[in-house]
């Protein structure tokens, strides 16, 4: 079996079969806060070759080309993982353009990694200057985000005509991304012993309209640069109550709301205080949107080497942070983007040649 799980060195052979390389990164246990033997081990991977110029920054790993081309692409993806469930170490089922290979991790995004450092470690001349960017902590709170880290504090890192982020996204194109925003309706009532609850009022059974509400919402399907986004505005959480005896005087509603990438936040929050008019809504968290961009040349001729037809991005990825930078990105990825952090996470084997194989034929 690749790779030695939960502790001890490991080595990655770039020019390994990918299926070797993608169980030997899932055997690296990598859980948000814990990416320091993944990234130890990517970092030794990438220096012995010559064409790339590997720097270290906590646990982010960059490793970039300098070749004076007229252009610069960065491709990026993120080392961690939810938490593993039964799923380290990974197995295989099948054999051959059938091989699927499981575990933790699969697909969000280590079957991404694995494209990233083979063609990493094949493109020595590429046709553009290319940034490889490997980051921590991208699954959980974005203070910790360690791409976001990059940008706050070494911009230039970040700097570049266009970036793939290798996301799963079944070996295609998705353009773009969802904003997403968190917002509370907190619902007030008066506390009282249940024996008498005529003396109170019930602040739980007021969440009754706000939720039908939210039921009854239909989403908005929104087309964008040729992309259909399909928005969603969901109840995800609900809290109250003090004791089995008392009635509740206080009810939270959290409610998620994924908008398309031709609203602002500003936008959004309108929309959302629109639909539950009435009611006090408090934007908790946002996060913006990215449009497509594949009108851009650099993303023509991406699509042209990936080939198939592009589709919007359901959900939020980092493709958002380069867009906010003026740097248009896709995500492109192997797996199926619904068995990210399910307990039979998995990705076809051919799904990472494919991705690999376009990234050769695109910068080779």
């Amino acid at each position: 079996m690749p790779g030695v799980p939960f502790g001890g060195a490991v080595e990655l052979d770039l020019a390994s079969d990918p299926v070797a390389l993608l169980r030997a990164l899932i055997d690296i246990e990598s859980v948000s806060g814990n990416e320091g033997e993944i990234a130890d081990a990517i970092e030794a991977a990438l220096r012995p070759y010559g064409h790339l110029e590997v720097a270290r920054d906590g646990q982010v790993i960059i490793a970039r080309t300098r070749l004076d081309r007229p252009s610069r692409v960065i491709i990026a993806g993120h080392l961690d993982t939810v938490p593993i469930a039964n799923n380290v170490p990974s197995w295989v089922t099948g054999e051959g353009g059938s091989t699927i290979v499981w575990g933790r991790g699969a697909c969000d995004m280590k079957g991404g990694l694995a494209v990233q450092l083979m063609a990493a470690a094949a493109l020595d001349a590429p046709s553009r200057d290319l940034t490889w960017i490997f980051y921590d902590c991208e699954e959980v709170d974005e203070i910790r985000n360690g791409l976001a880290r990059i940008a706050r504090e070494r911009p230039g890192d970040l700097v570049g005509d266009f970036a793939v982020l290798c996301e799963p996204s079944n070996a295609r194109i998705e353009g773009g991304c969802q904003g997403t925003m968190r917002a509370e309706v907190e619902l007030t009532g008066r506390a009282a012993h249940s024996a008498r609850a005529w003396r109170g009022h019930n602040a739980i059974h007021d969440a009754g309209p706000v939720l039908q509400r939210l039921a009854d919402h239909v989403p908005a399907e929104v087309e964008v640069d040729g992309l259909t986004y399909r928005e969603g505005l969901n109840a995800v959480k609900i809290s109250g109550g003090i004791a089995g005896n008392v009635i509740p005087d206080r009810c939270v509603i959290e409610i998620n709301y994924r908008f398309a990438p031709d609203k602002s936040p500003a936008q959004a929050e309108a929309y959302v205080r629109q639909v539950l008019d009435g009611y006090p809504v408090r934007v908790t968290d946002v996060a913006p949107g990215a449009r497509p961009g594949l009108d851009q040349p650099v993303a023509q001729e991406f699509l042209a080497a990936v080939g198939g037809d592009p589709t919007a991005k359901f959900g939020w990825t980092d493709v958002a942070r380069f867009s906010a930078m003026g740097v248009p990105a896709v995500n492109f990825g192997p797996g199926d983007p619904s068995k990210a952090h399910a307990d039979d996470e998995c990705c076809p084997a051919a799904d990472v040649t494919a991705c690999r194989d376009a990234l050769l034929r695109w910068l080779g």
